[in-house]
């Protein structure tokens, strides 16, 4: 199956990057296509032909709860994803990382999308086991 990891990032994006790559190994090693996709470089890419989406952020203040406003432009320009089986996740660190999880599954589920899992995650490792374990087919 094909599948996208689109990050959008708040500052380097260093951390979420490297999340996003070891996440991409864990779903590669079930035998699935991956690509990861800027979600802020490549505005208005269209992702409807994926069969599963992951979407990743961190938190664009000291206190959480806010994601960048890349992530509603880009659902919103990114094609049909109603119905679209998908995984929400965001880099730990800093405060009240719960609620910036929120915020992201709302605006995926606002546009449709059908969330399968999402997740808090601290280390690339952790992102590859996470991968392996998904239910992509």
């Amino acid at each position: 199956m094909r599948v996208c990891i689109v990050v959008f990032y708040h500052g380097n994006g260093k951390k979420l990057l490297d999340i996003a790559k070891g996440l991409s190994e864990g779903v590669m090693a079930n035998g699935h296509q991956v690509e990861i996709i800027d979600g802020i470089k490549e505005q208005g890419k269209k992702v409807s032909f994926y069969d599963y989406i992951a979407m990743g952020t961190d938190t664009t203040t000291t206190f959480g709860g806010k994601i960048p406003k890349a992530v509603n432009d880009f659902l919103s320009q990114s094609g049909m994803v109603s119905g679209k089986r998908s995984f929400a996740f965001v880099a730990k660190g800093g405060i009240r990382k719960n609620k910036t999880l929120k915020t992201l599954m709302d605006a995926m589920e606002h546009e449709g999308m059908y969330l399968k899992y999402s997740e808090l995650i601290n280390q690339p490792q952790d992102a590859k086991e996470i991968g392996k374990r998904l239910h992509i087919g």
